[in-house]
């Protein structure tokens, strides 16, 4: 049996928000994306099988929406002034930086990832998605997705450090 749709929503309405963020680069427009995704997958919850793994339906619903914000910003004029400086606060978990400065350090660091890496780093420690799931959203192997998440880890410990030592 279902759970109510609200239910679905203030279950994995947090980590559907991370999935937009971390697609977005921390982008004003995931807010947007996030409704999106709820407003596709209200529409599609009646005919959704009981048995679906909820969690990596919304993900996936989620990375298309804010690909489609993606692509809509490609066709809109943004002024330099809206565009944001750095991740709105509460977008990194509070283990991952203790100040403002580490929070935005670290959002700066997350945003110079190659994109594949930091899709792999945003799905596996900010969502929590095992790497099966990753796989299929970002199109491979577990193993690659793994490595992604693994090299891109690597990066940001190499970029913290240098940033530690310069």
């Amino acid at each position: 049996m279902k759970l109510p749709f609200e239910q679905v929503v203030a279950e994995h309405g947090a980590m559907v928000l991370r999935v937009c963020r971390a697609v977005l680069d921390g982008h004003a427009d995931a807010d947007d994306a996030w409704t999106e995704t709820f407003i596709a997958a209200m529409r599609a919850w009646p005919e959704l099988p009981d048995d679906a793994n909820v969690e990596a339906w919304l993900v996936t619903i989620a990375k298309r929406k804010a690909i489609d914000e993606i692509r809509a910003r490609g066709r809109r004029a943004v002024a330099l002034g809206d565009l944001p400086d750095a991740a709105p606060d509460g977008w990194m978990p509070d283990a991952a930086a203790t100040s403002d400065a580490e929070r935005h350090d670290v959002w700066r660091a997350v945003r110079a990832l190659p994109e594949r890496q930091r899709h792999a780093v945003a799905y596996r420690y900010f969502a929590g998605l095992p790497y099966r799931e990753i796989a299929e959203l970002m199109g491979g192997t577990a193993d690659a997705a793994r490595r992604a998440a693994s090299d891109g880890i690597k990066n940001l410990r190499r970029s913290y450090r240098n940033e530690q030592e310069g």
